[in-house]
């Protein structure tokens, strides 16, 4: 099957994959079935519905708006995220990485509209024309996800979730999850229960088979304040790609990255939330990634997992990225590319500029190092295991120089940098527009092409950007014959490419197979 993303659905496309119960194309699009009212994942395991009762929709919310429930044995919210969100740059999917964030729950639509730039009458002609629904659905949508992995997957209050999930009263929370779900959150929460028992007595008389609450279901359980959820993703991934970015990166004080007993790889940190901090604890594992959460504020829970999966990538499709690239590559030579490499995100904005720029130039080793040192001096103390935040572009501003070391022209740009994200003169979030965003960074003292250009892929994880000032792609481009100057023929997975180009580098250079010095050039 073509795996060109489906930007427009066509009925066909669409239905070919409802057939195959095709799994890749889960969070997509949407199956609604006139003849029971329900919308479901492409995947379904329900029997496939003539092609007389159905429409395919862009978005769960389009659904819930055109009156169609949630079918509760593929739990369609459950799915992975629309990799469109990421592969598109025009209002709509800015708008939705917003959503996703928890704008609308914090500031409303108006706060939405402002931070695009659009006047709410305009967003919401474009968000309807576009996804199916307007600003108020898609958020509502994203709340009725966050209030059922609430009520299955904790012992909260009903009247506590409705709050944590961003309801306005318990009883529009009440009215919207029997309308989504076409049952009552307690019912909801009994079901849950029931499925667990039964599947805990499968396993202990020896069946195979997923526990928890459901095999598609990303939520396990919470234990002493701790939300444990399993967040889906796309396969295939390179796992050993993900676990090296993140553990070659940690900065002692702010994250952390072990091997646990049971032989899983763990990254840990803290992050800066709307209402607080959440510390996590992530590990990929097959077809999910483990997330421990301990929330401050359990307001913060979809933010932050809508973080998460930003972080790790997990809403990419995998399947189209490699087979672009293995179609575009050297006439016979598929060595560079490993299938099911990611483009790793950000935890924070801020944090992610300021630490690139002390980056620039120095190993990893030694980036590492001296953000460990700013970490120690001026990062928030906290609980858990991770002792501190990553500072504040206010403190950054006021004390770095006192702490940071290296040429007094970088420390100056640094400091200059975190003025200028404290005031906000620079203003860094996921709904900016690439060519704007790369504008602004560099206008800023210190930023050159390749921080402007690193930045802007991971903060808006945008899969097009080819970094042809880096030295370490530069390198693996040369090995394997790759024409950099030819960008089009990569578009619009240029991101990844720089990604394959980086691992087969420091591979090669991990096997001795590289005649080169290592490169004074951080990966930050």
């Amino acid at each position: 099957m073509n795996r060109v993303s489906i930007t427009v659905l066509d009925f066909e496309r669409c239905y070919r994959a409802v057939t195959a119960r095709d799994s890749r194309f889960d969070g997509q699009f949407y199956t609604a079935v006139r003849t029971t009212g329900i919308y479901c994942r492409p995947s379904c395991p329900a029997i496939t519905p003539k092609p007389a009762n159905v429409t395919f929709l862009p978005t769960a919310a389009a659904a819930q708006q055109a009156g169609y429930r949630a079918c509760r044995r593929c739990l369609p919210d459950a799915a992975p995220g629309s990799p469109l969100w990421n592969t598109r740059a025009d209002l709509a999917a800015r708008a939705m990485r917003l959503i996703g964030d928890g704008l609308v729950e914090r500031g409303g639509v108006s706060a939405l509209a402002a931070t695009l730039g659009y006047s709410q009458r305009q967003l919401t002609r474009v968000l309807t024309s576009e996804l199916g629904a307007g600003p108020l659905a898609l958020a509502r949508a994203h709340r009725a996800h966050t209030a059922r992995l609430l009520i299955q997957t904790t012992e909260m209050p009903m009247s506590d979730i409705a709050f944590a999930a961003g309801f306005a009263s318990i009883r529009q929370f009440n009215d919207t999850v029997r309308e989504v779900f076409a049952v009552s959150p307690s019912t909801m929460r009994t079901e849950a229960q029931r499925r667990d028992r039964a599947d805990s007595s499968r396993n202990r008389s020896g069946s195979a088979g997923p526990t928890g609450p459901g095999v598609n279901d990303p939520a396990a359980a919470t234990t002493c304040g701790t939300l444990t959820l399993r967040l889906p993703y796309r396969e295939p991934l390179d796992r050993d790609w993900l676990e090296w970015f993140l553990a070659a990166h940690t900065t002692p004080g702010l994250e952390l990255w072990r091997t646990e007993p049971t032989g899983e790889g763990a990254y840990l940190r803290n992050l800066r939330t709307p209402h607080g901090y959440a510390g996590i604890r992530l590990s990929v594992l097959p077809g999910h990634v483990r997330a421990d959460l301990a929330l401050r504020d359990m307001r913060d829970l979809a933010p932050t997992v809508a973080r998460i999966r930003h972080l790790l990538d997990l809403d990419a499709d995998p399947v189209a990225v490699d087979e672009a690239l293995l179609h575009s590559g050297p006439a016979g030579d598929g060595a560079p590319f490993t299938p099911g490499i990611r483009v790793p995100g950000c935890a924070d904005a801020s944090e992610l500029l300021l630490r690139t720029m002390i980056g620039q130039q120095i190993s990893v080793a030694a980036a590492n190092t001296h953000t460990a040192r700013l970490v120690a001096a001026l990062g928030e103390p906290t609980d858990g295991p991770i002792p501190r935040l990553f500072p504040t572009p206010a403190a950054i501003a006021e004390h770095g120089a006192d702490v940071l070391a290296g040429p007094a022209a970088r420390i100056r740009s640094i400091t200059a940098v975190a003025a200028a994200l404290a005031s906000g003169e620079l203003v860094l979030h996921q709904g900016r527009t690439a060519a704007d965003l790369r504008r602004d960074l560099l206008a800023l003292p210190g930023v050159g092409p390749w921080t402007a250009d690193y930045v802007t892929m991971r903060l808006l994880a945008d899969p097009d950007i080819l970094l042809t000032t880096d030295l370490v792609v530069r390198r693996g481009a040369a090995r394997h014959g790759i024409d950099l100057s030819d960008t089009t023929r990569w578009s619009p997975w240029r991101s990844y490419l720089s990604m394959q180009l980086w691992r087969s580098e420091l591979r090669a250079r991990a096997t001795g197979k590289s005649a080169e010095p290592e490169a004074k050039v951080s990966i930050s």
